[in-house]
């Protein structure tokens, strides 16, 4: 069997990954809180965790893959006021949304999709265990985690606790017994969500609700916790503080975070005004196209997202498609994934970008190969599509799909090229196909003393 290796956020030391249970592995990554479209930098970790998912599906006989939705924050409250709507009604449309734009990169659904309402229960659990166990405190109706009753607070972060303060300039509430003590449990006003307690009407704080969805779903200890690097502090922190002191044991194996997604060179925000939902951009580009966009750099390198990157992952795959399309008359045997070189990428800490370098090999080698050779390789470049959740169209339709202008330029001087050397070889039959291929994808082609020129029909 392949042998994974991934990075730990907690020391950032890359090394085999061992699961709790070879027969049960759990993941758990923080999923959206639900009061708008999702973004283009949101998408990252659902298709980097959904890749992930995959390779450990290919290696294990049972993973529990569990996303939150989280359905009550002060964010959904303000969106629900502005609409004089319900929060339910805000929460349960942009779950759904989000749940359609992430189908539409080819994203596997979760196992599991906690819901934060859903849970109060248990986070009222972890509350009363916290404070029993004096890492929580009540005060003016909130309930706090003590940060220094945890002797190694910190540690995911690498972050000291007089580092943590050095510098603040947010005025610290009066009721905390210290500045870095955080929020279990808050009150809630009249006209706000709230839920019974023994502490009072409120709701949960932001970090709680992971904790308790984890130990209630998937126990005391997971194999694998997942999300954006912009979780790491405070939201991870306090999480593993929580669940560390709450239920005893390690709580996390391995802590994985992507990296940021810029747009155009510049950090995304609204203030300048380059926030990119996904349902926009999904206007313009298929999902296959943005999936391999967003796998187009390593997980923990950031991703510059632009319209270059976007075409150039139109146009790779454009020549993925056509060498199968190539071969449509070819049968492809069942290839079990982990047999392939792009799976071999994929094991070494999620490197898509060597995995997509080895698919190019393979569609190369496959334009190339005659015979049953052609079977093997085609099984194997569509086994590695698979582990990076691609190549889930007819080759056909996609170029329908997309049009005559879809066809990038590179793509048909490559294949001009390879023509051209098919011809010099005197291999007619694959020439003539080649150019069969570039008319059915709206290219017309005509040879002239002074060489080969092409145009769109």
């Amino acid at each position: 069997m392949s042998k994974l290796f991934l990075t730990n956020s907690e020391g950032g030391v890359k090394s085999a990954f061992e699961p709790l249970d070879p027969e049960h592995v759990r993941v758990y990554v923080c999923g959206p809180t639900v009061y708008n479209l999702a973004h283009i930098g949101n998408a990252r970790p659902v298709v980097v965790f959904d890749t992930l998912f995959r390779v450990l599906q290919a290696l294990y006989p049972r993973v529990t893959y569990a996303r939150n939705i989280t359905d009550i924050d002060d964010k959904i409250i303000v969106a629900a006021r502005e609409r004089s709507v319900g929060i339910s009604d805000i929460t349960e449309e942009f779950a759904q949304k989000f749940r359609e734009d992430m189908s539409a990169l080819n994203s596997l659904s979760p196992t599991i999709e906690p819901h934060a309402t859903l849970h109060v229960d248990a986070m009222l659990d972890l509350a009363d265990r916290l404070i029993s166990r004096k890492h929580a405190y009540e005060a003016d109706g909130h309930v706090l985690f003590d940060v220094t009753s945890m002797p190694d607070y910190g540690k995911l972060s690498g972050r000291h606790l007089d580092d943590m303060l050095a510098g603040a300039r947010i005025e610290v509430a009066s009721y905390k017994r210290h500045p870095g003590d955080f929020v279990i449990w808050k009150p809630s006003l009249d006209d706000e969500p709230g839920w019974d307690s023994p502490f009072g009407r409120g709701r949960p704080g932001w970090h709680l609700e992971c904790s308790a969805m984890i130990h209630q779903h998937l126990g005391d200890a997971i194999d694998i916790h997942g999300g954006g690097r912009d979780l790491i502090f405070p939201h991870h922190e306090n999480e593993r503080a929580q669940s560390c002191c709450g239920y005893g044991g390690s709580f996390v194996g391995t802590w994985m975070h992507n990296a940021y997604v810029d747009m155009d060179g510049e950090k995304m925000s609204k203030s300048l005004g380059n926030v990119r939902t996904v349902r926009e951009l999904l206007e313009q580009y298929s999902g296959e196209t943005l999936r391999f966009a967003l796998l187009s750099a390593h997980y923990r390198s950031p991703l510059n997202f632009s319209k270059d990157l976007l075409d150039s992952a139109q146009s790779t795959l454009d020549s993925f498609y056509l060498a199968l399309r190539n071969t449509a008359d070819v049968d492809a045997d069942a290839c079990n994934i982990e047999q392939t070189p792009v799976f071999d990428a994929l094991c070494d800490d999620l490197n898509t970008p060597l995995a997509i370098a080895e698919l190019h090999k393979l569609a190369k080698a496959l334009n190339k190969a005659s015979g049953d050779e052609r079977e093997k390789i085609k099984s194997a470049l569509l086994a590695g599509g698979f582990a990076l959740g691609i190549f889930n169209a007819d080759p056909s339709d996609w170029f329908s799909d997309t049009g005559a202008d879809g066809l990038a330029e590179s793509v048909i001087a490559e294949l001009l090229g390879e023509r051209a050397h098919a011809k010099a070889n005197r291999d007619f039959s694959r020439a003539d196909a080649i150019r069969d291929e570039l008319n059915a994808a709206g290219v017309t082609i005509e040879d002239g003393p002074s060489g080969t020129t092409w145009r769109r029909s």
